[in-house]
């Protein structure tokens, strides 16, 4: 084992000690990480900034979707769409949960999950006080429910950015390949949680009476914001769905979207920028250099031949083991940092097997995606929404998390690898 391997492969495991940790922001950790191998001389400054560049494309795409969704949300529209929700239900706390799960979904796959989170988690807590009941069962809900809707389109899960960028899919690629088994995953997901909460979920006429009676109209802030937001919104959707035709690209699009928000709202772009999550780009580009530094040794490209040998290069078995493996190690690693290193593997495997190597890239997605409910520090919507919960007097504790997490992304499992088999193979 050389030198080099050795510090990679310790700088690599002390930073995600840290980042699975907190005990210092994650964005730190993965800086010094990047910059540590740098300082070891793992690579040098050039390779470091072209492990950016080679991924502007992601960080841009973020930056752009973080301002749209950040100008919509000043308007209340998604206060305001959960309120409808929970008054379509009549009260019913099961059905508000069912819908509410729904909702988080889809959000996911056309948001991202952590705003997600940030934005139906307050109001699900409101409602569930209104009605004076346990606000956890939709609280888990919706946390379990962003991370099976967000596999479903390119933007909906950073994991799903990073498999895009990596594999050349587009858009249109990640809704026909994910969206069936994301809408199956889902069926059945709430079926469990509907079983486990239909005895414990029971309110007056009187508790159901107040929801109805709140005026969502009072949510909206601003309706001439609303309409400019949803139309720029609309058009930047229509965009990536037709990337495929128009040859523009994502990042492109998504810039290009904000841009004109900003400037047909008047807003002020200083305001606009202290909004952008910049410790989440910071995340992304030191887990880039850091993951480099490591491909740079060859120990990446060593396990894809380790794994090519296991599965004597049957791409069946390959596919399996690529599933399998992203569940149950990406929540424990950190979906986004095990998607950079495992891209990094496909790579690897890709010349050895030949054409049909698509499933793996949709293995690979089921896997960190959906694997991200096992544990409360597998997802970043995880760790957002417990924060948010124990503000409001409601600890998500890890080992409650685990015990729904393990059964949920356990009929995660089953249910992608008996889809892949089914539909590639």
């Amino acid at each position: 084992m050389n030198f080099d391997l050795i510090i990679a492969i310790i700088v690599f495991m002390i930073t995600f000690y840290f980042i699975i940790t907190e005990k210092i922001p994650r964005s730190l950790s993965a800086i010094i990480g990047g910059a540590a191998v740098v300082f070891f001389k793992v690579i040098d400054e050039h390779e470091a900034l072209h492990a950016i560049s080679s991924n502007i494309e992601i960080l841009i795409l973020l930056m752009g979707l973080m301002i749209i969704v950040n100008i919509m949300a000043e308007t209340g529209i998604f206060q305001w769409t959960a309120i409808k929700i929970a008054q379509s239900a009549k009260g019913d706390p099961i059905k508000i949960m069912i819908f509410l799960g729904l909702v988080s979904a889809v959000a996911s796959a056309l948001l991202d999950n952590v705003t997600t989170i940030l934005l139906i988690f307050p109001i699900s807590i409101l409602i569930a006080e209104q009605l004076k009941i346990d606000s956890l069962p939709f609280l888990l809900t919706e946390v379990f429910s962003v991370n099976i809707g967000g596999a479903a389109t390119l933007i909906g899960d950073p994991p799903n950015l990073i498999i895009g960028t990596k594999s050349g899919l587009g858009f249109n690629d990640f809704l026909i390949n994910m969206g069936p088994i994301v809408i199956i995953n889902m069926i059945f997901f709430l079926s469990i949680m509907v079983v486990f909460y239909h005895k414990k979920l029971h309110v007056s006429r009187m508790r159901k009476a107040k929801i109805m009676e709140m005026d969502a109209s009072r949510i909206i802030k601003d309706k001439v914001l609303l309409k400019k937001s949803i139309i720029v919104f609309i058009w930047v959707m229509f965009g990536f769905i037709s990337n495929v035709i128009t040859g523009i690209g994502l990042a492109v699009i998504s810039i290009s979207g904000a841009t004109l928000l900003i400037l047909i709202t008047k807003k002020d772009p200083d305001e606009i920028y202290k909004k952008i999550e910049w410790s989440t780009l910071f995340f992304f580009a030191g887990l880039f250099i850091l993951v480099d530094g490591l491909a740079a040794t060859g120990l990446i490209s060593d396990i894809g031949d380790f794994i090519f040998n296991v599965t004597n290069g049957d791409a069946k078995l390959t596919v399996i083991l690529t599933v399998i493996s992203s569940t149950i190690f990406a929540p424990i690693i950190g979906v986004v940092p095990y998607t950079i290193s495992f891209t990094k593997i496909i790579g690897e495997l890709i010349p050895q097997m030949g054409e049909n190597t698509a499933p793996l890239w949709w293995a690979l997605s089921m896997g960190v995606c959906f694997g991200g409910n096992m544990t409360l520090i597998g997802a970043a919507a995880n760790i957002v929404g417990a924060n948010i919960a124990k503000k409001a007097g409601k600890d998500i504790g890890f080992f409650h998390f685990f015990k729904f997490g393990v059964v949920i992304t356990l009929q995660s499992l089953i249910l992608s690898i008996i889809y892949l088999l089914v539909r590639y193979f």
